[in-house]
């Protein structure tokens, strides 16, 4: 497995989400958690990697949909069925305030466990990868590969 591969899947509801709804669609929309945090979205990917597995014996989707998975989990998605269950409940987004986007989630990181638990974990996560990497000198090896000795 490529973790390299795994690691951007982690990211990639935000990579999608944050640019459409905070500066594409800032008028209408006005919020980060859209079309990359529902579950139609992880399916397709899902199914996507299934096919590609069952045809070519390729696994980079199914890899991608785990990161995306976790990504979900770690965002609680659960508590905002709106967007996780999209378009079930209607097509429509629910409607954020992003004007103060990074001062407030800054402070959320800072005041809310809801928000700098999950934080936290990631960052233990990836300085834990980090340092196990480093201390065997393989973070280039990694860099360039994707695959943990």
């Amino acid at each position: 497995t490529d973790y390299r591969i795994l690691l951007v899947g982690s990211v990639l509801p935000d990579i999608i989400d944050k640019p459409l709804g905070i500066f594409f669609f800032r008028e209408t929309i006005s919020n980060g958690r859209i079309f990359g945090h529902t579950l139609i979205f992880l399916i397709l990917i899902v199914s996507t990697g299934l096919y590609l597995y069952m045809r070519r014996h390729k696994t980079w989707a199914l890899t991608i949909a785990i990161g995306i998975f976790t990504h979900l989990l770690f965002d609680q998605m659960w508590q905002n069925p709106r967007t996780l269950f999209w378009p079930l409940f209607g097509l429509s987004f629910e409607k954020d305030d992003v004007t103060n986007w990074v001062p407030e989630i800054l402070r959320k990181w800072f005041t809310d466990p809801k928000y700098y638990v999950p934080e936290i974990a990631g960052i233990i996560i990836l300085l834990l990868f980090t340092y196990v990497l480093s201390r065997k000198k393989k973070f280039l090896s990694f860099l360039k590969s994707g695959r943990v000795p």
